[in-house]
């Protein structure tokens, strides 16, 4: 008996999209995966999924086109529903691609939370987020030193990253900063792999993540799912942990899938509450609440450090920031401009005279970025200009407000310090005794 395929079109940002696919469609001959369709991240378009990862139904691999490209691809390929596969995306703009399936003829659908999670043979506790920006990161190390401090052997798993040669990407384990070397990471991974490494922990990423997972557990104890860009977990969590953030009160509900994150947690985590108004706080609480109401609740601040405060001080700064964050993550201000203002510069330096290269078409897809540069380091050739833009710019110094040493990475030409922020509990109980008390 024959029947003709569903045919697909997976709507992705180079993460979900694969690992959707991988878990739900890789060897499934009911579907046939036309494309993928990329958002969010740079250069991903014009690409392919290889055929070493899609498997013995797709021996020429899968091609990648920019989102903007969708109307045509349904019509051109007569496709019948479109996937929704990436995530830190609004109510609203969820439904506006939606609209663009449906007027093209498509249906269009997204995938639940169970059916894309795998299993582990260890316990996974999974840290997420309701937005890019809210803490997640340093959540993560608070989790990971407390079962270290328990005497667990802690592997980390981070939500992917491809942006690279995604076959020689499947599977990617760091233990040691030639680690980083050795994989090419952008300055963006090494953001999120270094710290973990700083602490003696192994973190896995990558783009096949049942093959990640299989080959974390041979060496952990507990396997922690380090989510990003406020995704569901891949992993199916024994223990899950949400971050929320009181300086964009209402994200909570206004946010795929960071919503579905607050419904599935077992803690919720409010973070910044020594920097947002108690109204706010007390918004979010009420949201979370109706939510969830089996959640712990942990109240937390993100403590500053700067370590050299007079390279701030009375000086015309350059601030740099994360690029997630003031990109699709809607944040206005960073680590550094936070720390710039209350260290006393003389002035925030407007980088946009400066600008070079491909940084140009970060300000140009988000001008509302404000008086800071974002540190958009997905490959070699935004590296480059990053560094021309920070060494091209007028200013004294430069506030460095990235989750790394930048200097290591480019050479910076004027004094610069580094900024960051560390999870601090005030409230009882505190992860770590959360954390005892599960495992």
């Amino acid at each position: 008996m024959s029947y003709k395929k569903t045919r697909i079109i997976i709507i992705g940002a180079a993460g979900r999209d694969f690992h959707n696919f991988n878990v739900c469609y890789r060897d499934n001959s009911k579907y046939e995966v036309v494309a993928f369709t990329a958002a969010q991240i740079p250069d991903i378009d014009g690409r392919k999924y290889p055929k070493s990862l899609a498997g013995k139904l797709y021996p020429k691999g899968i091609p990648i086109f920019a989102e903007e490209e969708l109307e045509n691809l349904i019509k051109k390929y007569n496709i019948d529903e479109c996937v929704l596969s990436y995530s830190d995306l609004s109510y609203e703009t969820v439904m506006h691609i939606g609209s663009r399936v449906m007027s093209a003829g498509a249906r269009y659908s997204m995938l639940g939370s169970y059916p894309t999670m795998i299993k582990s043979s260890k316990p996974v506790v999974s840290v997420t987020a309701v937005r890019t920006g809210c803490g997640k990161s340093q959540t993560t190390r608070a989790v990971v030193r407390a079962l270290l401090d328990m005497g667990k052997k802690v592997v980390s798993v981070r939500h992917p990253m491809p942006y690279g040669d995604l076959a020689k990407q499947k599977v990617q384990r760091f233990a040691k900063y030639e680690d980083l070397l050795k994989h090419k990471c952008t300055i963006e991974e090494i953001e999120e792999y270094e710290p973990h490494i700083a602490m003696g922990s192994v973190i896995y990423s990558g783009v096949d993540y049942e093959a990640i997972l299989r080959q974390a557990e041979k060496e952990a104890d507990v396997v922690v799912w380090d989510g990003g860009n406020n995704d569901m977990p891949f992993y199916k969590p024994d223990f899950s942990i949400v971050v929320v953030d009181p300086l964009r009160p209402g994200d909570e509900i206004g946010y795929y899938p960071g919503e579905v994150n607050v419904r599935m947690a077992d803690v919720i985590v409010v973070n910044k509450v020594d920097s947002a108004y108690p109204e706010d706080i007390e918004f979010v609480l009420n949201n979370v609440r109706k939510l969830n109401k089996k959640a712990m609740i942990v109240m937390a601040a993100s403590s500053l450090a700067v370590d050299d405060s007079s390279i701030i001080y009375d000086k015309k700064v350059l601030v740099v920031e994360d690029g997630p964050t003031l990109t699709h993550g809607e944040m206005e201000i960073g680590a550094g401009t936070v720390a710039a203002r209350r260290y006393g510069a003389a002035e925030l330096i407007d980088p946009r005279p400066y600008i070079v290269g491909k940084l140009k078409e970060t300000f140009q897809k988000y001008p509302d970025i404000g008086v800071l540069l974002p540190a958009m380091g997905y490959g070699e050739q935004q590296l480059k200009d990053l560094e021309a833009t920070i060494n091209k710019t007028n200013c004294d110094s430069v506030v460095i407000g990235t989750p790394i040493n930048l200097g290591r990475y480019i050479k910076i030409k004027k004094p610069n310090t580094r900024v960051y922020y560390e999870l601090t509990e005030i409230s009882k109980p505190t992860i770590a005794e959360l954390l005892k008390k599960k495992f």
